[in-house]
């Protein structure tokens, strides 16, 4: 591995001990001012979903996004702690029976599986409000302008539009909706499907960078082209981990997407065309930093984590 990898690795690890010793503090027992109380089953459960575990990719592309505009590091954290808190909602319902229904995720027990049903519908109820908690106070950035685009663009990549509507349009994939089973929705289908359900939140964790610096338009659209290919391209490799990937290092159970019958870029293009792809993507991710200079090597290596990962 070269130094621009090895000081890669160091900065995600580094970003995700801080992201987790902020949940912690944001998941503590003590109520915040305007709550009643945090009863003791739920709090256990947010905080078996959303600790202990975890890459925490999208915060880093938010602290690493955000530092090319010289963003104090702690505004960056908090935006990154709200995004990780969707994300981890996005886990705990996807893992649901009337979803994906499954029974591992980061190699221990999902969190219906681990509580209940019950529980786990509420923990990402919970997970999800407090992510725009988070948002919207002072310590994430003192200009409330800011921390208003911030709370839209999340609703937006999160919600109807985004990672809701693509959760939908996988199950619809999958046949659910259709008497006649599932749907071949083809090449750009996918592609559209995995920009929602994937990409979405991926492409807001660069953007998000861009909105606490105050980034002009053309630093905006390079963050955007940038979050666009590595949303992509952490999809395919995605696909191709559970067609391929070790369940000891995955995590969870592989060789379900075709079981399901789910619409992926594998499905779409086979496992030669999805891997050429996802070597395109990681070329356009590189080429969008360009103007960034070396300030960007760390997110060029990023783009190419995503790319080889075994996790």
């Amino acid at each position: 591995m070269n130094a621009n990898g090895n000081a890669f690795l160091s900065r995600l690890e580094t970003t995700a001990k801080d992201i987790e010793e902020l949940l912690d503090r944001l998941l503590s027992a003590a109520p915040e001012t305007g709550e009643i109380s945090r009863p003791d089953r739920i709090l256990e459960a947010m905080r078996y979903a959303s600790l202990g575990g975890g890459k925490r990719f999208r915060p880093f592309l938010v602290v690493e996004c955000a530092a090319l505009f010289d963003v104090p590091r702690a505004n960056a954290l908090m935006a990154g702690a709200a995004l990780e808190c969707v994300h981890c909602y996005s886990l705990v319902h996807d893992d649901l029976p009337a979803m994906d229904n499954d029974a591992l995720r980061r190699g221990q027990p999902t969190v219906h599986k681990a509580f209940d049903e019950a529980t786990a519908i509420l923990v990402g109820d919970g997970l999800l409000t407090l992510a725009f908690d988070i948002l919207s106070r002072q310590e994430t950035h003192p200009d409330a302008a800011v921390r208003i685009e911030l709370v839209k663009e999340l609703a937006r990549a999160s919600g109807l539009g985004g990672m809701v509507g693509g959760q939908l349009l996988d199950l619809a994939a999958e046949g659910r909706f259709a008497p006649n089973g599932p749907l071949d929705l083809g090449e750009r289908g996918v592609a559209r499907l995995q920009a929602m359900k994937t990409g979405a939140l991926l492409l807001f964790a660069c953007t998000a960078g861009g909105i606490l610096g105050s980034a002009g338009p053309v630093q905006r659209r390079a963050l955007e082209r940038y979050g666009s290919a590595v949303g992509q391209a952490f999809q395919i490799a995605d696909d191709l981990l559970d067609l391929e990937g070790d369940p000891a290092l995955v995590g969870k159970s592989i060789g379900k997407d075709a079981v399901a019958g789910k619409a992926t870029m594998v499905g779409a293009l086979g496992v030669t065309g999805a891997k050429a792809r996802l070597r395109e993507l990681v070329a356009e991710a590189e080429g969008a930093l360009a103007s960034f200079g070396s300030a960007a090597a760390i997110l060029v290596e990023g783009a190419h984590f995503v790319a080889d990962r075994h996790n």
